[in-house]
């Protein structure tokens, strides 16, 4: 009896994970199937825009700098072993415009704003305000979905180019002012080993991160449960969901854009 007990609780888990995943794929289809239908309600974008780019701004510039200076210092350390301290420039410029930059960025702005659009959305649905959306003809996934994906395809790329160019700097500050690096050498160093393709693929990871953190935030709140135990478990689900995506998107990004 106990071991037909935990069979199924094992298959109840397989069973669940299988309807979320399903669920999650018609709602990623029936979001995208609306993304540029008319009418777009550029003022829902705008506002994403603000909130998802500009707000966000201060917590990945503070995470990048001290990223990019704790690199530095750490970069120093292991390498003065090898008397390889030239290579921290190159270090630093490739860590954060590749994995760093990305990764840090998408972490932050998901715990930020994922858990935002969740209880958001979670608190319309707890108050029936979707239902009233629907009532008014206006789809909520159009009206508060569609807006919030395309402001994180869009402004995530822009946050992870700032904190490429604040983490590169809080290197160069740490190196030159406190290392005793060459200003000149450093920067000669840095922009010798840096190519395209990094920072275009750093970009490429930071746009997918941003729809994990839009979608995810949106379906969670958008299938939260009645009341407020409902709305924090939706907003939980939304950070813990999201970064986890983010992780392993990173990996498979990486895998397919540096495959060799």
């Amino acid at each position: 009896m106990i071991v037909v007990d935990f069979l199924a609780s094992i298959g109840q888990v397989f069973i669940n994970f299988v309807q979320s995943t399903g669920r999650v794929g018609l709602f990623i289809l029936e979001a995208a199937a609306r993304l540029f239908q008319r009418p777009l309600y550029f003022h829902q974008i705008l506002k994403q825009f603000l909130h998802i780019g500009y707000f966000s701004l201060p917590v990945v510039g503070l995470t990048a700098i001290s990223s990019g200076m704790v690199l530095a210092l750490q970069s120093y350390t292991g390498f003065s072993r090898f008397s390889a301290e030239g290579a921290v420039a190159t270090v630093v410029v490739l860590s954060m415009t590749r994995e760093l930059g990305p990764v840090l960025a998408g972490l932050m702005v998901a715990g930020r704003m994922g858990a935002s659009m969740a209880a958001e959305i979670a608190t319309m649905r707890v108050t029936e305000q979707l239902d009233a959306l629907t009532t008014l003809s206006t789809n909520p996934l159009k009206y508060l979905v569609a807006p919030r994906i395309i402001a994180g395809l869009l402004m995530l790329p822009i946050l992870v180019l700032v904190a490429d160019v604040i983490g590169v700097m809080g290197g160069y500050l740490v190196s030159v002012y406190q290392l005793n690096f060459n200003a000149s050498n450093y920067l000669q160093q840095t922009l010798k080993y840096l190519e395209v393709k990094d920072v275009i693929s750093g970009l490429v990871k930071a746009s997918v991160f941003g729809g994990i953190i839009s979608i995810m935030g949106c379906y969670h709140g958008y299938y939260s449960g009645r009341g407020a135990e409902g709305v924090g478990r939706a907003t939980t689900n939304a950070v813990v969901s999201a970064s986890i995506l983010i992780l392993f998107m990173n990996y498979l990004l990486t895998a397919l854009l540096f495959d060799k």
